[in-house]
């Protein structure tokens, strides 16, 4: 009895876990291609580091807030005018002017100096944001490499599949000529050994393609079911020449404006420590019964005196940084004008590959396998097939590697100017 039970339990639940499978399958069959500008949004609406970087701004708007205030004040409590040696030592009646007190002091910063605090503050925030455009810029770009690595996985698999059915008939050729007694086992054995072979790296490549799924997936969050079609790798959304350019607006180089700002900010921050701070305080004191209780009022200011070993220290060392940062900054400029330049060499470069592909080499190949096959229908040798077969193989292989080439650095390019995303 149990066993029936155990048994239908088993089957009620492989039921509803294979309606399940097939719902999901349904539903992702109904949702439409995906893109790959679909994909770059969907990536930024779930990337983890985007959330991060808005956690950061967050933050520093937080501290930006109390940037500039003054600074708490301090409550004290406290014996004035307390005997320590006779006659009366260590007795609070022993004299008149003994009292307990209490008070509360305030620190006042020079207003220079909190003005400095603020626009430190104040570029701390543009830095966080800064930083925010070139997380996401870094994030579009994986996205669309993900993206791309499957793409160009399927276009392996298109082209060799494309191979597919001429393989096929080649091994029926083979079995025709040595069943009429005109051909070899060898050469049978060859023909099938040859679609073997296509199929093993068909194999593989969906194995390559899963892979990428999976990648894409890991930006996507979910599995991310049929691609759509692919957008025009041979055009960029702006001119190169004014990429080349536009280095200074891209947005690996905002960051570095950014950390200028932040430098030039702690630079006038050391500055204003030249300025006098003050101090307020008040007291209360309470003295024996019969006297008159005290209030003291005190006003107090720094005396920046010694500056060449304290103040003028900090200003030279912030000083020193806010150069060093403009030296970094202009390598960065010439780093970034070096890459955009090589990455837009190598796209323009990889499309004339293309075109060459496309328009010469392609149909050469496939000329040459038709040709090849049809002499050896015709009763010639299945050799120059072999060959010919394998040369077109490796051919549509690089092909596709010099698509999914061109699109990454279409990526890389396309990409660089940062869009507006919501903090």
């Amino acid at each position: 009895m149990f066993s029936l039970h155990f048994a239908r339990h088993l089957m009620v639940t492989g039921l509803a876990a294979l309606l399940w499978g097939a719902v999901a399958a349904t539903a992702r069959a109904a949702e439409p291609p995906l893109t790959l500008e679909a994909a770059v949004q969907q990536g930024l609406a779930r990337a983890p580091q985007l959330e991060a970087r808005a956690a950061d701004i967050a933050a520093t708007r937080e501290e930006a807030a109390r940037a500039g205030r003054l600074p708490d004040p301090t409550l004290t409590f406290g014996l004035a005018n307390y005997p320590v040696t006779s006659p009366g030592a260590f007795s609070l009646r022993s004299d008149e002017m003994t009292a307990r007190t209490v008070g509360v002091m305030q620190a006042i910063p020079s207003r220079t100096a909190r003005r400095a605090e603020r626009a430190l503050a104040s570029a701390r925030i543009d830095a966080a944001q800064a930083d925010r455009v070139a997380t996401a810029q870094s994030v579009r770009e994986r996205i669309a490499d993900a993206w791309i690595d499957a793409w160009a996985t399927e276009q392996q698999r298109a082209l060799l599949a494309g191979l597919h059915d001429e393989a096929a008939l080649a091994v029926r050729i083979a079995q025709a000529r040595l069943r009429g007694g005109e051909g070899s086992a060898v050469d049978a054995l060859a023909a099938r050994a040859e679609s073997a072979t296509l199929d093993n790296r068909l194999e593989a490549v969906e194995a390559d393609l899963a892979a990428a799924q999976a990648g894409l997936q890991r930006w996507l969050g979910t599995p991310p079911g049929a691609l759509g079609t692919a957008p025009d790798f041979g055009q960029l959304p702006m001119d190169a020449d004014r990429l080349v350019s536009a280095v200074d607006r891209q947005a690996p180089l905002q960051a570095w404006a950014a950390r200028e700002q932040v430098a030039q900010a702690a630079l006038e921050q050391a500055r204003a420590a030249r300025q006098p701070d003050w101090s307020v305080s008040a007291s209360y004191g309470k003295r024996a019964a019969g006297l008159s209780d005290m209030v003291m009022l005190e006003v107090g200011v720094s005396l920046p005196l010694f500056t060449r070993n304290r103040q003028d220290r900090g200003i030279s060392a912030r000083q020193a940084q806010w150069d060093a940062v403009q030296a970094d900054h202009e390598d960065a400029r010439r780093a970034q004008r070096e890459a955009v330049t090589r990455a837009v060499a190598g796209w323009q470069g990889w499309g004339r590959q293309i075109a060459r592909y496309q328009q010469v080499l392609l149909p050469l190949a496939r000329d040459r396998a038709r040709t090849a096959l049809a002499g050896y229908r015709g009763g010639g040798s299945l050799q120059p097939w072999l060959d010919a077969r394998r040369a077109e193989i490796e051919l549509r292989l690089s092909y596709a590697d010099a698509l999914a080439a061109r699109a990454r650095l279409w990526a890389s390019l396309a990409y660089l100017l940062p869009s507006e995303v919501t903090p």
